[in-house]
C-alpha cells in the first residue's frame, strides 16, 4: 500500500527525560558513551489474568528513532536551562542513530520476558532513547493487548474503535492504530485515517437528534442526507418508538439501528424480534456504551452485529501501561569484547546477554513454549518460528514496517500470531501466561 498521509513525523528528540542526557554525558567524560551496548526492552510480567500480550506501536517508534534530531529548538533549550554541557550540546548537534535493531514484528504475541525489542549501538546512541522506546510500546502495547482480547471476544463480529474523547488527542489516533493492528475493523478517529488509512466511520449523536424538534424530523434528515444505509440512534427517548419510527422512514433497506443504554443484552433481543416483525431482517443492530472485553463475551448471546468500544479500549481496559522495561544486557569492556551485564536487585532481577528468540511450535502448528537463547541463536528443530525482525540496519530503516504498510503487515501478523496459541486464549479464561518462556544458555 502507497503512503500517502501529508502528515509529519513530530521532533521526538525530547521526548525524553532529563536523566538520560545527563547519563550521556557523565558517560561522554568518562569514555563509556563509545562502548558498543546491547538494550533490551521486555516485560518482566503481563498484566493479572492475561494469557497474552500484543506488540503494538513498533511502526511509530522506528519512525521516530530514525527522525530522532536536535534542531536549534531543542539544543537552545538545552543550553538555556544548563541540563548539559557544550560538549554534550556539541555531540547532540550530529546526532543520528546509527545502530541497528531487531524486535518482534507489531502485532505478534508476546510472554514474560519475551526481547520484544533488541537495540544495538554505543551507549550514547541508545541511552537516550529509553523514555521514547518504553513510552510508545507501553501505550501502544497496552491498547492492542486489550484490543485483542476484544475482538478475541467478538468471534468475528466487527469491532469499532470510538475512544478519541476519553484519551490525549495524539493518544486516541495511536490507539486507534493499535487497535486496528489487534482486528478492530475501523475507527470513529479521522487523524488516524490520514496517517494510517484505516478506515472510519460514524454518524450520529444523542445531540443531532435533540437539536430537531422532534426524533422523526432528525431520522428524516439523517436518512434524506445519508441514504437508507445509516445507522440510527434509537435510544434518545423510547426505544420502540424510535425504532418503529426509523424502519417506516427508511423501510426494509435500513442499515442499522445502535443501542447505546440500558440492558443491551435485553434490549437487543426485543428489539432484534421487533425489526424481524417488521421486515427489516437485515438491519443489523450495533452496541455502545462502555463496552469491554467482558460485556462483549457477555453479548454472544445477543443478537447483536456490532460493537463500538471507547473508554475501556483507549485505557487498556484495565492495564493502561504493558510496563515493558528497557535495560542494558551486554556491553564491550576495555578490550572491545561484549560481556554480559544484569540486575540482581530483588523483584527486579534481569538477564544479561543479547537475546535470540524462537517460538517452538508443535507438529500441528501450535506453540509450545518461547524458547529465548541467551548469546547465541537456540537450536530450531524443524517446527520452529524465529520471532526475531531486523528493522533497523546501520541507521538505515528497511521498508514496510511504518506507514499504512505497516499497519496492514501488522494486523496480518497478529492473526497469525493468535492462530499459533492454544484455542484458550480466544476466551476470557484467567490464569497463567499462554505458554512459558524458556531460557537456553550455555
Amino acid at each position: 500500500m502507497t503512503d500517502t498521509s501529508p502528515w509529519a513525523q513530530p521532533r521526538t528528540a525530547l521526548f525524553t527525560d532529563h536523566y538520560e542526557l545527563t547519563m550521556l554525558q557523565a558517560s561522554l567524560h568518562s569514555g563509556a558513551a563509545h562502548r558498543r551496548c546491547v538494550f533490551e526492552a521486555f516485560a518482566r510480567r503481563l498484566p493479572d489474568g492475561r494469557r497474552y500480550g500484543v506488540v503494538g506501536g513498533t511502526g511509530r517508534l522506528l519512525e521516530g528513532i530514525v527522525g530522532f534530531r536536535f534542531t536549534d529548538a531543542e539544543l537552545g533549550f538545552l543550553e538555556r536551562t544548563r541540563v548539559v554541557s557544550r560538549e554534550t550540546l556539541d555531540f547532540l548537534a550530529d546526532y543520528r542513530f546509527s545502530g541497528n535493531v531487531y524486535g518482534y514484528a507489531e502485532g505478534e504475541a508476546y510472554f514474560p520476558n519475551s526481547p520484544i525489542l533488541i537495540v544495538e549501538s554505543t551507549f550514547a546512541e541508545a541511552c537516550i532513547l529509553e523514555t521514547y522506546v518504553l513510552s510508545v510500546l507501553n501505550h501502544d502495547s497496552a491498547i492492542a493487548s486489550a484490543a485483542s482480547r476484544m475482538t478475541a471476544a467478538a468471534q468475528g463480529r466487527p469491532c469499532i474503535e470510538m475512544g478519541s474523547r476519553r484519551t490525549h488527542e495524539e493518544s486516541a489516533v495511536s490507539a486507534a492504530r493499535a487497535a486496528v493492528i489487534a482486528g478492530f475493523a475501523s475507527t470513529s478517529n479521522l487523524e488516524a485515517g490520514l496517517r494510517y488509512g484505516i478506515p472510519t466511520v460514524g454518524t450520529a449523536a444523542h445531540s443531532f437528534t435533540l437539536v430537531h424538534d422532534t426524533e422523526r424530523d432528525a431520522f428524516e434528515a439523517q436518512v434524506a442526507s445519508m441514504g437508507v444505509g445509516t445507522s440510527l440512534l434509537v435510544d434518545t427517548y423510547d426505544v420502540e418508538k424510535a425504532v418503529r419510527t426509523a424502519v417506516e422512514i427508511a423501510g426494509d433497506k435500513l442499515g442499522a439501528v445502535r443501542l447505546d443504554s440500558g440492558d443491551l443484552i435485553e434490549q437487543a433481543h426485543w428489539v432484534r424480534r421487533l425489526l424481524d416483525e417488521l421486515g427489516n431482517v437485515n438491519t443489523r443492530i450495533m452496541v455502545t456504551s462502555d463496552l469491554d472485553e467482558y460485556a462483549i463475551a457477555a453479548l454472544q448471546s445477543a443478537p447483536v452485529d456490532a460493537y463500538g468500544v471507547g473508554t475501556a479500549l483507549v485505557t487498556g481496559s484495565g492495564a493502561p501501561t504493558a510496563s515493558m522495561v528497557y535495560k542494558l544486557v551486554s556491553r564491550t569492556d576495555d578490550s572491545g569484547h561484549f560481556v554480559s551485564v544484569a540486575k540482581s536487585a530483588k523483584n527486579k532481577a534481569t538477564v544479561g546477554g543479547r537475546k535470540y528468540a524462537l517460538r517452538r511450535l508443535d507438529g500441528l502448528g501450535r506453540a509450545t513454549h518461547e524458547l529465548i537463547g541467551v548469546g547465541y541463536p537456540p537450536h530450531d528443530d524443524g517446527n520452529d518460528r524465529a520471532l526475531l525482525e531486523h528493522f533497523i540496519v546501520d541507521g538505515a530503516l528497511k521498508p514496510g514496517w511504518t506507514g499504512h504498510e505497516g499497519v496492514t503487515r501488522a494486523r496480518e501478523r497478529h492473526a497469525a500470531s493468535l492462530a499459533e496459541l492454544p484455542s484458550s486464549v480466544q476466551r476470557m479464561h484467567r490464569g497463567e501466561p499462554a505458554i512459558p518462556t524458556v531460557y537456553e544458555e550455555d
